[in-house]
């Protein structure tokens, strides 16, 4: 669910009464069943439960993540850097994340084993994720999400209580599921793994393409959009809805963003690629990629077969991949190209087979070493996930963008607000168009010098330390507890 989006919360007094509890309760709740049946405390002391955080130097985290790679390199890398200043932590994701979380180094604890094994629905889930776009696509993952929230609801306090978890960080792509800790007077904090979702109407949500602008007219559509999304929530999350009544929780669902954490929300955006706004709330964060280019798995590679020859790297992610036509018009494209060499990855959905016979100048692999790749690249073709865009920025390589759904749009008006790239559709996606718009960003140097700009800009951010810094000061734990 790589292209899911984080939410930044529309500011409204009394919104919701959380829940807080002594966080040495926390674990044994959840081991008899946690949640609604377990009287957590009063409404109003989740400062209690900081105030306890403050005696441990040493903090038991548990991350709460999707077991795509688009959120699993990105919340390993983050919880890589909270081990290294010696805090205890673990990931909870669905069975299928265990490879990617022991190659990080980190302790995995499964949840969902049942309802989401192999021969569950969920591989006929995720082959539709893979193939539709637009508002479509944005509807099915919340659906999707939806039906996953019963059996998270079941099983996720078991896990917290495996970890021993004193803390949780949740990814805001995974809606309602702080429920939990909520429940549990457990304190979270949230990241955004992909674009976040700006509730407020000031900048436009990360399902549409619209540019920012500031205009009544604009921010009316703003707003339109926001309602749109919290009616798609309220069709999807009764389950959540039921349990949250149940534990005694006052949530606004007609706010998304009601249940944010309120002690700390950070986001992968750094602020250089973000619109401009003055509204975000105390709580949120900009800083920078959670990347560190380690604790990836191996990926081997014909590293033999590369020419020295200007590279075109090419890649539409790991979910919404599965359309074989959107591949053949990139390799087409780039037989128009005989001076340049495509490396195009297209992950598990699609058999290179039917893609056609590759040109000289083409190598098409299922998977890729992609930070590697982008170090020597010109060129990003991409589906303008947020992972890979910040990874392509990183490298300062400017993009062609081909957004399909979820954040992807938002994702690409940033890349053509900060012109670091070019953004097309796949409604216009031929090897004719797409082979002019790489000779657009060839020959016209400013893309790469704005490409390079905010690479810059993510270097001096340091986000990976910054958003580490940020969870520990949420959570109460300070230079001096570590020492």
């Amino acid at each position: 669910m790589e292209c899911d989006v984080g939410l930044v919360p529309r500011p409204r007094e009394g919104s919701i009464e959380r829940v807080a509890a002594p966080v040495g309760l926390a674990s044994e709740a959840a081991l008899h069943g946690g949640g609604p049946n377990w009287d957590c405390g009063n409404q109003d002391k989740i400062e209690t439960g900081r105030s306890i955080l403050e005696l441990h130097a040493r903090m038991r985290i548990a991350f709460v993540t999707f077991s795509a790679s688009g959120h699993l390199n990105p919340t390993t890398a983050l919880a890589r850097q909270l081990q290294s200043r010696n805090h205890e932590v673990a990931i909870i994701s669905l069975p299928d994340a265990e490879p990617y979380v022991r190659a990080a180094g980190l302790a995995f604890i499964p949840y969902c084993e049942e309802a989401f094994s192999a021969s569950s629905g969920a591989k006929e889930i995720r082959h539709q994720i893979s193939v539709i776009q637009g508002l479509d696509g944005v509807r099915l993952i919340i659906e999707a999400l939806g039906q996953m929230m019963g059996p998270a609801l079941s099983t996720l306090p078991a896990a917290l209580a495996t970890a021993r978890a004193e803390a949780v960080v949740l990814d805001t792509n995974h809606y309602y599921v702080e429920v939990i800790p909520m429940s549990l007077g457990l304190p979270y904090v949230h990241i955004s793994n992909a674009l976040h979702l700006d509730c407020s109407g000031y900048t436009p949500l990360c399902f549409y393409d619209w540019p920012h602008e500031t205009t009544p007219t604009a921010l009316a559509r703003n707003r339109k959009g926001v309602a749109n999304f919290a009616g798609m929530l309220k069709q999807a999350n009764a389950t959540v809805r039921d349990y949250a009544e149940r534990a005694g929780l006052k949530i606004d669902w007609d706010d998304p963003g009601s249940t944010l954490s309120p002690l700390a929300s950070i986001t992968q955006v750094p602020r250089a690629f973000e619109f401009e706004s003055s509204h975000w709330p105390p709580q949120f964060h900009h800083t920078g990629p959670f990347h560190d280019g380690n604790g990836r798995q191996n990926v081997d590679f014909p590293w033999e077969r590369l020419t020295g020859e200007p590279l075109i790297y090419a890649s539409m992610g790991t979910v919404m991949n599965g359309r074989a036509d959107v591949f053949r018009s990139i390799v087409a494209a780039l037989t128009k190209h005989k001076d340049l060499q495509l490396v195009l990855s297209v992950g598990d959905r699609v058999d290179p087979d039917q893609i056609g016979a590759a040109p000289k100048n083409a190598i098409i692999v299922k998977q890729a070493p992609q930070l590697e790749l982008l170090k020597r690249s010109s060129v990003c073709i991409t589906h303008a996930g947020l992972n890979t865009t910040l990874e392509s920025l990183a490298q300062g390589v400017p993009q062609i963008a081909i957004p399909v759904t979820h954040d992807q749009p938002g994702v690409a008006a940033r890349i053509a607000d900060k012109q670091t790239g070019v953004v097309t559709s796949l409604d216009k996606l031929t090897a004719e168009h797409l082979s002019t718009l790489l000779d657009d960003v060839l020959s016209d140097p400013a893309y790469r010098a704005n490409a390079r700009k905010l690479q810059q800009a993510i270097k001096t951010a340091n986000g990976l330390s910054v958003a580490a810094d940020l969870i520990e000061e949420a959570l109460g734990v300070t230079d001096e507890d570590g020492d």
